[in-house]
């Protein structure tokens, strides 16, 4: 089978294209033909050794897919030839990785892709809305009727925050660059402020003069001095990216005021919670509230090549596909 895949931790030049054996799977592994993988952060991370995780080498490069079953093992229940399923949670932890044109995926990690739901456009949110629904409601204790600032509003795992609150019945307050406001608005959030203002935390407070309930910040900036005092009584800071972040923490005013700080990445989530956040993901797929802003399709080959541009920043909005199984992307 063609794959994307690397030797050794490295940059995207690491990244090699062509054949490797096909997987063959266990007893509860399902064989998947994967027809669209897509590129996230955390999977350079991954390739670069910025995180560290256990990896087979060569390693398929890549964490979700989208595709059809090909074969089930005699104990992965409820999956046949033919179903149309989806995966977020490959390429670490000694799994293998989406970027082939076969993936063995473990039946608990495995999920059906409801009818009449386009894959390319699934795909491309699997991974920004499971991780947005477990940093709302499992660490963030997301309740209705509360208040929730999303900072990094525009972005992937941001624009999936605000879908996902505003349909729990949150009231949402983004923080994006000015020419991302309206498509915050036209997402559901409440209000729209712009990141760069010199009033950030006084227009903040002026939607929000009753405190924050919770707070989830997906820019990697953690501005603790700004967060803290914006909060309500035992409001909630949930941190989504910022590894290399040092900020300052006002602790007085987060212990005065029983407020907590969280923590949270994906890669470390329990099957049983990615399970219970593709349940939700799929509701909302269905009912067609989660889609990208922008999606570009790129050839399997061209892998290492999208690597580069996500790590260069150059995809603000947008979201880089791989197309396995249809023609164009082989």
């Amino acid at each position: 089978m063609r794959a994307a895949y690397i030797e050794q931790l490295g940059t995207p030049d690491a990244i090699r294209y062509g054949e490797l054996p096909s997987p063959r799977p266990g007893p509860t592994d399902v064989l998947v033909d994967v027809t669209a993988t897509t590129v996230n952060p955390v999977d350079t991370f991954v390739r670069s050794g910025v995180f560290r995780t256990p990896l087979p080498f060569p390693f398929v490069i890549g964490r979700d897919l989208v595709g059809t079953v090909a074969q089930a093992g005699p104990g992965a229940h409820g999956f046949a030839a033919g179903d149309s399923v989806w995966c977020n949670s490959l390429g670490h932890e000694g799994r293998q990785g989406a970027a082939a044109e076969q993936a063995l995926v473990p039946a608990d990690r495995l999920y059906h892709l409801p009818s009449g739901v386009d894959p390319h456009q699934a795909v491309a949110v699997l991974h920004p809305a499971a991780t947005a629904y477990l940093g709302l409601f499992t660490h963030g204790a997301l309740r209705p009727g509360e208040t929730v600032v999303v900072a990094g509003a525009a972005g992937n795992v941001g624009s999936a925050l605000v879908a996902l609150a505003v349909q729990a019945g949150a009231r949402v307050i983004s923080t994006a660059a000015a020419r991302d406001t309206e498509y915050c608005l036209a997402l559901g959030a409440d209000a729209a402020v712009d990141y760069r203002s010199d009033r950030l935390a006084q227009d903040l407070r002026a939607h929000a003069p009753h405190g924050v309930d919770l707070y989830v910040d997906t820019s990697g900036t953690n501005d603790l001095d700004l967060a803290v005092p914006l909060l309500a009584a035992r409001g909630r800071i949930v941190l989504l990216a910022g590894s290399a972040s040092r900020p300052a923490l006002p602790a007085g005013a987060l212990y005065m005021k029983e407020c907590s700080i969280r923590g949270f990445v994906i890669s470390h989530a329990t099957t049983a919670e990615l399970s219970e956040a593709a349940t939700a993901v799929n509701r909302l797929l269905v009912a067609g509230l989660l889609r990208p802003r922008s999606l570009e399709r790129l050839r399997l080959s061209a892998a290492a090549e999208a690597h580069r541009r996500v790590e260069r920043g150059e995809t603000h909005g947008r979201r880089l596909l791989l197309d396995v199984m249809d023609r164009h992307g082989t």
